[in-house]
């Protein structure tokens, strides 16, 4: 989109640094023009002018320096490309469209980096350093954003959260991804781009037998990397059942011991007292 938007005829490339306002432009240097060919130079037609000069200047929507802002018919493009940049511009203009980050130096993508570009549909974030996603990077894009492209970087592994939110075809090839039940779920729930999907490979796993291979076809073969934590949250579970068991049966055997305890003791209690010697000794006279 960025390559058509400057190459196609018509589109206006902006200089780094000016702004959108160029429409402006025609009617400041008419009334410049006006003011200077008048026979009178009076201080009104000199104030008019600087006020004019004033309404020129790219107050509102200025385009980041390192950066190239094209506009077409309406949709704006902010082009950043190879420029060592080391983390995402603070000055994008709020109505880009397509925003084309690839080849910097980028190394993270802090929480609310894209909030205020609520046109935003294309992100290419391609061939950086980036190793850490924040959960809440892509918070306020996640409904018109289209296009999200992560590939050529060094992430191993993504909050879920940070991508699942997102409407956007994703782009995760080439990345250093530690293969784990997380990269599962992100396979099974997100859009992911087809083409890419062959590249999405595992460069640590569990198993070594995974590792190099591509994560579709590890899950083909039968993989199932979420299969480990139901188990163990069974066996917790069986462990947990089975000391209160054990707890319980302890404490029958205490009941039942104590108790009888307590019967014998109070037995040889009433054997003792008189009333019941004198009891015993008739019913032996009886017989």
């Amino acid at each position: 989109m960025g390559e058509a938007l400057q190459g196609r005829p018509g589109a206006v490339l902006l200089p780094r640094g000016a702004a959108s306002s160029h429409a402006e432009l025609p009617a400041c240097k008419m009334t410049l023009t006006t003011s200077s060919t008048s026979s009178s130079t009076s201080a009104p037609s000199v104030a008019q002018a600087f006020f004019c000069l004033l309404l020129c200047i790219p107050w509102g929507s200025s385009c980041p320096p390192s950066c190239q802002c094209t506009e077409r018919a309406g949709a704006k493009a902010v082009l950043c490309s190879s420029q060592r940049l080391e983390e995402i511009p603070k000055d994008i203009p709020r109505d880009v469209v397509l925003l084309k980050l690839d080849a910097n130096s980028i190394t993270r993508i802090p929480s609310n980096a894209f909030r205020h570009l609520s046109h935003l549909q294309e992100i290419d974030l391609s061939g950086n350093a980036i190793e850490k996603i924040d959960r809440a990077a892509f918070r306020g894009v996640a409904a018109g954003l289209r296009s999200l492209d992560l590939s050529g970087n060094r992430i191993r592994s993504i909050p879920k959260e940070a991508l699942l939110a997102l409407r956007a075809e994703l782009r995760l090839a080439n990345n250093p991804w530690h293969c784990e039940c997380g990269l599962q779920e992100l396979l099974w729930e997100a859009r992911l781009d087809p083409a890419s999907l062959r590249d999405v490979t595992c460069h640590t796993a569990p198993r070594q037998e995974y590792v190099g291979k591509p994560l579709l076809q590890v899950l083909d073969a039968g993989a199932n990397f979420c299969g480990a934590r139901p188990r163990s949250t069974d066996v917790a579970v069986l462990v947990t059942m089975f000391g209160w068991l054990a707890m319980v049966v302890g404490y029958v055997v205490c009941y039942v011991r104590h108790n009888r305890e307590r019967s014998c003791g109070h037995r040889e209690r009433l054997g003792t007292l008189p009333g019941a010697q004198a009891r015993v000794e008739s019913t032996s006279t009886a017989l």
